[in-house]
């Protein structure tokens, strides 16, 4: 059976995961704008706010991929020749396995032209450099269930679930400990027969 393919995005939430690069190639200017985009509406507003800031550009190219495993994308070469932006920036974002995320490069022109395979290259140069420079993460199909357990039993539940996989998201302390797990579906069964053994003690509280 082969593995199944790996999904990545941009960490952190749409106002705090932008990145950029920045390529001068004769003359003109190309400012990548990469963001973490959770959903169709979430990548359409990015791509208007970057447009809205740099109006006065030439060019204003886009391309999102957005879904849990990359189902939904679209692109635009914004004014430039069919083919040698839009498509070149979402290439490169499917190349890397990206999903969620959303890129802008906006071109300043600097009145050399750089034909087809120029513009192919420059735009999807942009991307690339924007993506080396961006914190990415892996995306887990998962589920969150929030637990409390008592202290002397934290240490040995904690060692026991790491076994399968769960991690803890948030953990707080009261009169017993509050964890936040993420339990990955591939590992949901075995989570839950070792949830049952500490239910059946009482040991545990959902």
């Amino acid at each position: 059976m082969a593995p199944k393919k790996q999904f990545y995005s941009i960490a952190g939430s749409a106002e705090k995961s932008l990145y950029t690069a920045r390529l001068k190639i004769k003359r003109s200017l190309f400012i990548c704008h990469l963001s973490h985009a959770g959903s169709i509406d979430a990548a359409k507003d990015f791509i208007s706010k970057i447009s809205r800031e740099n109006k006065t550009a030439t060019h204003n190219c886009w391309a999102y991929i957005v879904g849990d495993a990359g189902q939904v994308y679209h692109s635009s070469d914004a004014g430039e020749p069919s083919g040698t932006a839009g498509k070149p920036m979402l290439n490169v974002l499917a190349s890397r396995n990206m999903t969620q995320v959303a890129a802008v490069v906006t071109r300043h022109y600097g009145g050399v032209k750089l034909g087809v395979r120029g513009l192919i290259q420059a735009y999807s140069n942009a991307v690339a450099t924007a993506l080396d420079g961006a914190k990415k993460v892996r995306l887990v199909k998962g589920s969150q269930i929030r637990i409390q357990i008592p202290y002397e039993c934290n240490d040995i539940f904690l060692n026991q679930i790491s076994r399968v996989d769960a991690k803890i998201i948030d953990t707080g302390y009261g009169e017993q400990v509050i964890h936040e797990i993420l339990i990955k579906t591939d590992h949901a069964q075995a989570f839950e027969k070792l949830l049952s053994q500490y239910k059946n003690q009482g040991l545990v509280v959902l």
